[in-house]
């Protein structure tokens, strides 16, 4: 597993990670979100031993990450600008890494030109974002790693590769146990394929749970009252509420089963409990209205 505990990083007088703890489990996908500049790209630069840590540890299954070459060969990373040497192509970069993974996989190499289509002679800065984003791809699959590192991973892509791309990464996860840590603004997808989710703000997690306790504790509630009654709902956690002629829509953290069996206590006219997105947790866990969408008055 990677573990990120107590983890401090300050550049020139920012703290840009402040005492962040992190966990990400063996064997299955991982996505953490968190707003620009809440320090996604900084911890995952410390967990790939780019960045040494100021403080706080950073291992990967118990061994740390940063000047350790055995744990970094388990290791493959796509980060959201890819890298590849000025005049490299493909080949040239498929080689690079067979130098520094014992476990690269020609036959794979082969196996997977079929999915990426491109070629491999060309330089790859030559190549549009997307395509240099597939080579990423094709190159670090290859390298079989243990630990999948990905930050912003299939921005530029085409909906088919999209596809395509998590497919062949929820394959390896199943076929092989890779754990995959993904870092991406596209919720919707992220809930599509996550096991876990970390929401982080201000160098520091707020939030790590599996995606099923994570929709589990927090529920959009709709109401109705009998004519009289309290609408304040005392009991409950409430993140957010907005009315609309008689109907009440709240945004409560909690239980789905401790929240209907307070409802049940009130008594209203009508209640109704509805799953929320990924999405819209995010939202109302960093800020509930004042992060949501405002006009602008000019």
């Amino acid at each position: 597993m990677i573990e990120v505990s107590n983890l401090v990083k300050t550049f020139d007088g920012f703290r840009a990670l402040d005492g962040l703890d992190l966990h990400v489990p063996k064997g299955g996908i991982y996505g953490l979100v968190g707003p620009n500049g809440s320090g996604k790209s900084t911890v995952i630069r410390h967990i790939t031993g780019i960045y040494r840590p100021d403080s706080g540890l950073v291992a990967v299954d118990g061994q740390p990450v940063y000047e350790n070459p055995a744990v970094k060969r388990r290791i493959a990373y796509i980060s959201d600008d890819v890298y590849a040497f000025l005049s490299a192509n493909i080949r040239d970069m498929r080689d690079f890494y067979r130098g520094i993974y014992p476990q690269f996989d020609m036959q794979r190499f082969e196996a997977l030109r079929e999915a990426f289509p491109l070629d491999e002679k060309k330089a790859i800065r030559h190549l549009s974002k997307g395509m240099q984003k597939q080579a990423a791809f094709w190159l670090a699959m290859c390298c079989r790693p243990d630990y999948l590192i990905l930050d912003e991973p299939v921005d530029g892509l085409d909906p088919v590769m999209r596809r395509r791309v998590w497919s062949i990464l929820m394959g390896d996860v199943a076929d092989r146990g890779t754990t995959v840590l993904v870092s991406s603004h596209n919720l919707r997808e992220l809930e599509d394929v996550c096991d876990h989710v970390g929401i982080i703000d201000h160098g520091r997690v707020l939030i790590e749970r599996s995606l099923s306790e994570l929709q589990d504790n927090i529920v959009k509630l709709q109401v109705v009252f009998r004519g009289g009654q309290d609408e304040s709902l005392p009991g409950l956690d409430i993140l957010h509420r907005s009315t609309s002629g008689r109907v009440h829509t709240v945004i409560v953290r909690g239980s789905q089963a401790a929240i209907t069996a307070r409802m049940t206590e009130i008594d209203p006219l009508f209640f109704d409990l509805l799953p929320l997105t990924l999405e819209e947790i995010f939202i109302y866990e960093l800020g509930g209205a004042d992060y949501a969408v405002k006009d602008i008055v000019l």
